[in-house]
């Protein structure tokens, strides 16, 4: 078990080594001719992604978490070289529904895989402190690969596409290493009835609930709102230049999640939560309303909070899941998130078009104001935890 928690962060690590980060938005519109194209793309991954959550999750409830987990990789190796093939709009189509089924496979599978590593060694009161520093791997990947794309990108798009490959067959051999941890046993034999009852315990449960609505429209704002940021920048810095804010961005969000845990404990979950969306809202908006040349970097200082932010709503949706149905659970909160992103996404496109990548990223934000409601209510009915 204490093997699993080492290839986790190895996993995370090579899972978000993507040369293209910065620069996809980039690519996509390069290769279809528009933002709203390119953006659609996004759109069909996590549409795609949304459709598959369900049985995905279901899949590794009853079948394991390591199986679940080398689908996935396999599923990224196709995505992105189908990505890199990059001909024309259906070959990019055809990697976007496979990243999307890589994300459903992942997606409650691989936190609910650390949490029963841990429940296995009677160490799931740690899960947020070792949630923290198996997703600072993503973030430390991410900004080592964005720096080596913006550079190699001057050059060929192709080259950091294809690159970008290698990391994921990594990832496929990893996969194959992983412990599958002790399974519950109790599950329904009937995956529907499975399935209704993941269902009415999110909507029994008041506080799950909440945190559900939270966490579906700020992955839906932040998400299409990170994936679209290069365009904007690129009306502030010039092409090579883009990397350096999400490589801010990256280093911000890893240090965020390598001390998650301790911030937690010292602040609170849900009073983390609420400081961290006033302080995003706030550093965005004027960003993109008074967009000038120190933008991308303000907008980058959001990552402080990002890992940290990330951890403390896991781990309060965690706690609230049952032992049967974690991955169902944590599926069916992904399959909500996925389809609000997958509209936000199209009309952020659309609004780039028609308006410009600044206002588009302004009506965007505006529209995601409701989670600081929705975090005031949870702090205020849950001071004490």
């Amino acid at each position: 078990m204490h093997k699993n928690i080492r290839l986790i962060a190895l996993f995370n690590f090579f899972t978000d080594f993507h040369l293209y980060s910065a620069i996809l938005i980039i690519y996509f519109a390069k290769v279809t001719g528009s933002y709203a194209l390119g953006m659609s793309l996004f759109s069909v991954v996590m549409v795609s992604s949304a459709l598959f959550e369900v049985p995905t999750g279901i899949f590794s409830d009853f079948v394991g978490r390591k199986k679940t987990m080398m689908l996935g990789a396999a599923c990224s190796v196709l995505s992105i070289s189908f990505y890199a093939i990059g001909t024309g709009y259906l070959i990019l189509l055809i990697g976007a529904l496979l990243e999307g089924l890589q994300r459903a496979w992942y997606s409650g599978n691989n936190d609910a895989l650390l949490y029963e590593t841990l429940s296995g060694t009677d160490r799931k009161d740690e899960y947020d402190h070792y949630l923290g520093k198996t997703s600072a791997m993503f973030q430390v990947a991410a900004a080592i690969a964005i720096i080596l794309g913006g550079f190699i990108a001057q050059w060929s798009f192709s080259l950091v596409m294809w690159i970008s490959v290698i990391p994921q067959v990594i990832c496929f051999v990893i996969s194959i290493l992983i412990v599958d941890p002790p399974r519950s046993e109790k599950q329904s034999a009937n995956i529907y009835s499975h399935l209704s009852i993941a269902i009415r315990k999110i909507w029994e449960n008041r506080k799950l609930r909440l945190l559900s609505a939270s966490s579906i429209i700020r992955f839906a704002v932040g998400e299409s709102s990170y994936q679209f940021r290069g365009a904007f920048i690129n009306t502030l810095w010039p092409l090579w230049a883009i990397g350096f804010s999400k490589v801010i961005s990256s280093v911000g969000a890893a240090a965020s999640y390598w001390y998650g845990g301790k911030l937690i404990r010292k602040i609170g979950a849900f009073r983390l939560l609420f400081i961290a969306n006033i302080y995003s809202k706030i550093i965005n908006i004027s960003s993109v309303a008074i967009p000038t040349v120190a933008s991308p970097v303000l907008m980058a200082t959001t990552s402080v909070f990002f890992g940290a932010n990330n951890v403390a709503q896991s781990k309060l949706m965690q706690n609230e899941f049952s032992d049967e149905q974690r991955a169902t659970l944590g599926s069916v909160n992904s399959f909500l998130g996925n389809l609000v992103f997958g509209i936000f996404a199209i009309f952020l496109g659309l609004f780039a078009d028609k308006l410009g990548p600044a206002t588009a990223l302004l009506i965007i934000y505006i529209v995601g104001l409701p989670t600081l409601f929705i975090n005031w209510v949870l702090f205020k009915n849950n001071r004490n935890e």
